[in-house]
C-alpha cells in the first residue's frame, strides 16, 4: 500500500512540474545537431513527429510544457562559454533549461506543431530585431550639439508619436507596421490594438516597446521607412493610411501614395490588383509632434 501511495503522489507532483522543450524547427538546425554521437535521430520529419507526440503525451497527463527555438550555434557558444560537453544529453538539458529564461518561448495548448512553429519563429524574428535595434539606440550616445542622449530622446520622440497615432480617432481594431531599411536588412514590427467598449484602445505591452524602438532607430538615424495603419470594423471596408519616415519624423502618405504602396510588388515592382474592401486615406493630422524634425 505505501509503494502504490508513494507512486501516486509522484505522479501528482509531475504533473506540478513545468517543463521546456528546444525544438530544431528547421532542417539546417537539425543537420547541425547530427554530428553529435548522442543525437539520437536521424531524419528531421521523423523528429518533428515525435515531438508532437510527446507534447501531446504530457499535455494529456496535465503537464505543462512551453516550446523554445533550439539554436545549434548559440549551444555549441554556451557549451564553450560554461566548459560542458556538447556531446552530452546533460548538456543539452542544461542549455534547453536556459531557453525559457531567455525566450522566445511558446506554451503548448495542444495546437498542431505546423501552427506552432512559425508562431514561434515570428516570436525569435520579434526578439531579434527588439534586441538589434535597441543595441543600436545605445550605440548612439550623445548628441554633439546639446549633449543629450540621442537613443533616449529618440524613444521619448517615438513614444510621443505613437501615443499621438493612437490618440487619433479611429473605430474598431488597428493593425500598425513600421519599416526601417537598415543594412544588412530591413527591420519590421507590427503592433496590434483592440478597443474596449468604452473606445480605449488595448495593447500589448511588449509589441509596443518592440514597436517604439524600431520607429526610434528610423527616427534617431533618419533612416527611411514607413508607417502604416489599418484598421478594421466588422461590416465595414477596411481604412489604410499611414506616413513616410524623414527627416526624424513624419510626413503623411496621400491616399494615392497609400495605395500604391499597397498595389506594388516590393521585390519586382509590378503591379498588383487592389484588395477589395479597402479603403485608401490620408492619415489624420498628428499636429506639431508629427511634422518632420529631429527628435533632439
Amino acid at each position: 500500500m505505501g509503494d502504490t501511495r508513494n507512486e501516486t503522489m509522484r505522479r501528482v507532483l509531475r504533473r506540478e512540474i513545468a517543463g521546456t522543450i528546444g525544438l530544431l524547427a528547421d532542417e539546417q538546425d537539425f543537420g547541425a545537431m547530427r554530428r553529435y554521437r548522442t543525437f539520437a535521430f536521424d531524419d528531421h520529419s521523423t523528429y518533428l513527429r515525435q515531438v508532437e507526440i510527446l507534447l501531446r503525451t504530457l499535455a494529456d497527463q496535465g503537464s505543462h510544457t512551453t516550446v523554445a527555438l533550439f539554436d545549434p550555434e548559440d549551444y555549441a557558444e554556451y557549451c564553450a562559454e560554461n566548459g560542458l560537453d556538447p556531446d552530452a544529453p546533460a548538456s543539452r538539458t542544461r542549455f534547453t533549461a536556459r531557453l525559457a529564461l531567455t525566450g522566445p518561448a511558446v506554451p503548448y495548448e495542444g495546437q498542431p506543431l505546423s501552427d506552432l512553429v512559425p508562431y514561434l519563429v515570428d516570436e525569435a524574428v520579434r526578439q531579434a530585431t527588439w534586441e538589434y535595434a535597441a543595441t543600436a539606440l545605445a550605440a548612439l550616445g550623445p548628441c554633439a550639439g546639446c549633449g543629450e542622449d540621442i537613443g533616449r530622446a529618440a524613444l521619448a520622440h517615438a513614444s510621443a508619436l505613437l501615443s499621438r497615432i493612437l490618440a487619433a480617432p479611429a473605430a474598431g481594431a488597428r493593425h500598425l507596421v513600421c519599416s526601417v531599411a537598415t543594412q544588412p536588412e530591413p527591420l519590421l514590427a507590427v503592433l496590434r490594438t483592440h478597443e474596449d467598449p468604452d473606445g480605449t484602445p488595448r495593447l500589448d505591452d511588449t509589441e509596443a516597446l518592440e514597436f517604439t524602438t524600431v520607429l526610434a532607430l528610423s527616427l534617431a538615424t533618419d533612416s527611411p521607412g514607413g508607417l502604416v495603419v489599418r484598421g478594421s470594423v466588422p461590416g465595414a471596408p477596411d481604412r489604410v493610411h499611414g506616413w513616410r519616415l524623414r527627416g526624424g519624423g513624419l510626413a503623411p502618405l496621400t491616399a494615392a501614395e497609400v495605395f500604391d504602396a499597397y498595389c506594388t510588388d516590393a521585390v519586382s515592382g509590378d503591379l498588383l490588383s487592389p484588395e477589395s474592401g479597402v479603403d485608401y486615406c490620408a492619415p489624420p493630422d498628428l499636429g506639431d509632434i508629427g511634422l518632420p524634425g529631429h527628435p533632439h
